[in-house]
């Protein structure tokens, strides 16, 4: 595990993983500033490591002809580094991403844009948290049980957005599991059980699909604009680590959200 106490036999700067990270994920792809590309929000200080909120946005102008393809969020000092990959719909414009995730480490966390250019664009920010990957499920084992799967989908106003531009929000029950948890009856450490697949369409137009890591929070949630196409039905399906499928379908609201 790489620990942000490391340093090198050579002087006291504390180790980097970065450089090795872009080898492992990226296949040692040149990454660009992304300033103008892509942001990234977080707390500079969690006041939970288990759930800290993130949000990724995109900075391209209207009149920009490129568009996003992927968001990769990498946890630099996280066990499992690549938190999720963002694959985004072609047509579906989505604009901006939000979740929640573990960190378990001061840390620098990472946002790679793959743009249609098939450029790579990186931004970063630091947040200072600890211990969130090890940190105990919030509900114990029967309810996580019983509430494993079940979906809920909902559809939010947002003020000022371009016409046909929706928010929406896929809540998914899941103890996400990371692997270093510790069942604290046995004291012995829970295996790794998360969601590790999401695919989200309007009818049948894919808005976006993301592929997921042990640093992704309990209890998943993903919030994300997209442009609306006229579809009357939303579906998303995930997978997790035991192979279990989860589908669902909602009707999306006429009302003009």
């Amino acid at each position: 595990m790489l620990g942000a106490g490391i340093v090198h036999a050579a002087g006291n700067e504390p180790y980097d993983p970065w450089p090795g990270l872009v080898q492992d994920i990226f296949k040692n792809r040149p990454i660009q500033d992304g300033g103008g590309v892509i942001a990234i929000e977080m707390p500079y200080r969690a006041e939970d490591a288990a759930i800290v909120p993130v949000t990724l946005r995109s900075k391209l102008s209207p009149e920009d002809n490129r568009r996003m393809r992927a968001i990769t969020l990498v946890i630099d000092q996280n066990p499992a580094p690549m938190a999720a990959r963002f694959e985004l719909g072609p047509d579906a414009n989505v604009t901006e991403i939000s979740t929640r995730v573990r960190v378990n480490n001061y840390t620098d966390v990472h946002a790679v844009a793959e743009l249609s250019d098939g450029q790579l664009y990186m931004v970063k920010t630091y947040v200072k948290a600890s211990g969130g990957c090890s940190a105990p499920a919030a509900r114990n084992a029967d309810e996580a049980k019983a509430r494993l799967g079940q979906m809920r989908y909902r559809q939010f106003a947002r003020a000022g957005a371009a016409a046909g531009t929706r928010e929406a929000q896929i809540m998914i029950g899941h103890p996400n599991h990371s692997g270093l948890q510790m069942n604290q009856v046995t004291q012995l450490y829970i295996p790794a059980f998360f969601v590790n697949e999401l695919r989200l369409w309007q009818d049948d137009s894919v808005v976006l699909a993301m592929e997921g890591g042990i640093s992704l929070s309990e209890d998943p949630n993903i919030r994300f604009t997209y442009a609306s196409n006229g579809a009357k039905r939303f579906r998303a399906e995930a997978k997790d680590t035991d192979g279990h499928i989860f589908r669902n379908e909602w009707k999306i609201d006429d009302s003009g959200m």
